[in-house]
This record gives structure tokens, sequence and C-alpha cells, in this order.
């Protein structure tokens, strides 16, 4: 498991297995975001077998599958909706990380500076620059 924090609140991960469940629990998260869509994965990394898992270790589960053709402002909604609600640090997750950094970048223009936006995502190790012109001032 590799957990790149990006704010205090939210973090991300390349694909999480279901077994680590119980470990990000006792690290502090209370909810698992999968923005992994369920034709990526085997049966035991699909979405339900994940929510099973999460839901087993006192954990909040929410789908939202993001491809990169397919990203639109709904799923940027629930993206942002669900962090904000989660009323603690949220885990999301996808194949690399980069889908669920892209899509909690989205959800912050107009909110934070393009900078601190981009710098976040870099300190976690993800190269979003090329989205600043979507992310505002």
């Amino acid at each position: 498991m590799d957990i790149r924090p990006i704010t205090d609140g939210y973090a991300v991960s390349p694909q999480i297995d279901p077994a680590d469940m119980a470990a990000i629990r006792d690290a502090g998260y209370v909810l698992v975001l999968c923005n992994r869509p369920d034709a990526e994965n085997p049966p035991d990394l699909q979405a339900d077998a994940m929510r099973r898992a999460a839901e087993a270790a006192g954990l909040a589960f929410v789908e939202n599958p993001v491809t990169h053709q397919g990203l639109n402002e709904d799923m940027v909604r629930l993206q942002r909706e669900t962090i904000d609600g989660a009323g603690g640090p949220v885990l999301a997750y996808c194949a690399s990380g980069t889908r669920s950094t892209i899509v909690w970048a989205l959800g912050q223009a107009g909110e934070r500076p393009a900078d601190e936006i981009v710098g976040a995502a870099a300190n976690a190790g993800y190269d979003i620059a090329g989205l600043r012109p979507r992310l505002g001032d």
C-alpha cells in the first residue's frame, strides 16, 4: 500500500487490496473512495468486494469510477461532496493514484490557488501541471 497525502484530509493511492482496510482505518482514514472502474480489475478487487472489506473494517466506502475519457462534472462534484461530507480523512484510490489526484484537483478549482493545487499534487508525486488552465488563478 502506497498512501500519498495530498492534504491533511485527503490522500490517494494506487490500487489497494481488501486486506489493507484495517491498516487504512488504523492510519486514521474514515472513508475509502474508489475511483477505479470495475472493468479494470479482477472480481476480488472490484467495488463490491472492496466495499464489503471496507465496511467490515468500519470504514465508509463510496464508488466514483473515473476514466480519463469519461471524466465529467458529476464525477468532480461527487468527489468533492464525498470528501467534504466524510467527517474525517479520505483515502481515494485508482490504478496509480493519478485519476484520484486529478478529480480532486478539478474539485478544488476556484477554491484554492492553482499553484497550491499543482504543488500539493507534486508533493505526492503527481505532475498535474497540464491541468493549470482548468484550475483558475
